[in-house]
């Protein structure tokens, strides 16, 4: 195992995908590493494509834009501006990893991959993912959950409607989101058996960042932005204490806090 590299390092974030969640996801960056000056900060360059086809729609055939040569555009543009490690504050969009990391040399992180580690660190075995409808009929959770003997809890039809209207009617829309409804998802998970929800669309991270919720909520896009900071040759500081001990247990090691580099 090799330990954190001191030299600096350029964060590429490939966003847009969607826009709120991206500029949520530089505040993580700048309010959960460790600085006492402008120069002590991660070093980052912000993507924002908005305009890039949308991913669930393709995944479910409902529409036939392919979103992959975007990323793919997105991707190199960083790699040229000097990226060393890139990060893509989207779930849905890692359905479309492999065809965007075999695109470019430099290394992406993996939200899914992250967050599959982060669970099995944690001793569960089952797991409930609120994630658009895209991302649930990709499979692309279970695949790399399965990987540590962590199984999924399925929503209900009615679940997933609720969770796709939150997302998708509410959030994208900058519109507030009904909390009622979205906790008598989870508690419905809980109910049948799962230890953690992991928040799986970023999106839905804008629910925690504003309101409080169960300690047992795990948001997906925080894990991201703890691996970032730490493969950046930063200090993460001030992420909830799951994410804090994960952190502490790596012994401060890239390669055990995340999978890092490809």
């Amino acid at each position: 195992m090799q330990s954190i590299e001191k030299k600096q390092k350029l964060l590429g974030i490939l966003g847009g995908l969607g826009p709120m969640a991206s500029i949520y996801f530089c505040e993580m960056l700048t309010s959960h590493t460790k600085a006492e000056r402008d120069s002590e900060h991660i070093n980052f360059l912000l993507s924002s494509r908005a305009d890039t086809p949308d991913r669930s729609s393709f995944i479910l055939g409902t529409s036939k834009d392919d979103p992959t040569d975007a990323m793919i555009e997105e991707a190199l543009r960083l790699e040229r501006a000097g990226a060393d490690i890139i990060a893509i504050p989207c779930n849905t969009a890692h359905y479309f990893y492999d065809g965007i990391q075999n695109a470019v040399n430099t290394p992406i992180l993996n939200i899914i991959t992250e967050t599959a580690r982060f669970c099995s660190s944690v001793g569960v075995t089952r797991i409930g993912v609120l994630a658009t409808e895209g991302t649930a009929a990709s499979g692309a959770y279970e695949k790399f959950l399965s990987q540590y003997s962590i199984s999924t809890v399925p929503l209900t039809k009615d679940e997933q409607d609720t969770v796709s209207k939150i997302i998708f009617e509410r959030i994208k829309c900058g519109l507030e989101p009904d909390v009622t409804e979205f906790l008598a998802v989870v508690e419905a998970l809980r109910a049948r058996g799962s230890e953690l929800i992991v928040l799986g669309c970023t999106e839905l991270s804008l629910i925690k960042k504003k309101y409080p919720l169960p300690e047992y909520v795990i948001d997906s896009l925080e894990l991201l932005a703890l691996c970032a900071i730490a493969a950046c040759g930063k200090t993460p500081t001030q992420f909830d204490p799951p994410l804090m001990k994960f952190y502490g247990s790596a012994g401060k090691d890239v390669n055990y806090i995340c999978s890092y580099p490809n």
